[in-house]
């Protein structure tokens, strides 16, 4: 009974729960265990042809010595900068298709923020239910050291920044996307791309006024709006 079960299961399209962080469950595809070098051989040509055009634009070899993927939450894009050693030069801009949350920094598990920081890429998911997968490093060294002196704990993880267009805490890039910036990270090293994640675009906008703000907040806003302001925009 239970094989007949089993079979008639996977016939229909097997499926499986999976939680996000802060208990919310929905109904996913359930995934084989691909490897990373099934992905890329899988999705490399076609995701290293839909870049080629961008880093010659920009004429910057590929794949590149550095990266910067640079989310602004307020504008919803992923802006990729690339460097080979001279000045970083834009590449090209994603669109976030879902990010859950608002102007603010991730402090607990369950509050559905989208960090804000500078990380890098912990790991990668071939098998992700959102399709692909990179893992960013939250909470990085700085939020559990900030969080440590204001007594917080029970920090959350497991962002992402995935395909599919759902999500809590995470970004979001659609399946295409996805693979674009997984076989990027992937041909240039993920040890070689910075992530930063920003509450909006600094050379363009200010933030909001808000007397209740941190004095280490506000401080680390102006860090990342010193090092936003350095890089080049999207000349469209």
């Amino acid at each position: 009974m239970v094989l007949v079960l089993l079979g008639a299961t996977i016939a229909l399209g097997a499926r499986f729960f999976h939680r996000f962080e802060g208990g919310e469950v929905v109904k996913q595809k359930l995934r084989g265990q691909a490897t990373v070098a099934d992905r890329l051989t899988q999705f490399g040509p076609v995701a290293r042809g839909r870049w080629k055009p961008y880093f010659e634009r920009a004429g910057v070899p590929y794949p590149p010595q550095k990266l910067i993927f640079l989310g602004l939450k307020e504008e919803k894009r992923l802006e990729i900068y690339a460097s080979n050693g001279g000045d970083w030069k834009w590449i090209r801009t994603l669109p976030i298709l879902r990010a859950s949350g608002k102007i603010g920094p991730k402090l607990r598990e369950g509050d559905r923020q989208v960090p804000e920081g500078f990380y890098s890429v912990e790991s990668v998911n071939p098998n992700s239910a959102y399709h692909l997968a990179l893992r960013v490093n939250y909470p990085n060294e700085s939020d559990r050291e900030i969080a440590a002196r204001e007594g917080r704990d029970n920090l959350g993880g497991n962002i992402m920044i995935h395909g599919s267009n759902a999500s809590i805490g995470c970004l979001a890039m659609g399946d295409e996307g996805a693979e674009d910036l997984f076989v990027l990270a992937e041909d240039a090293g993920r040890f070689r791309v910075e992530i930063v994640l920003s509450p909006l675009d600094f050379r363009s906008a200010k933030l909001p006024l808000d007397s209740k703000r941190p004095a280490w907040l506000r401080e680390h806003y102006a860090k990342l709006a010193q090092f936003v302001q350095t890089l080049p925009r999207d000349p469209h």
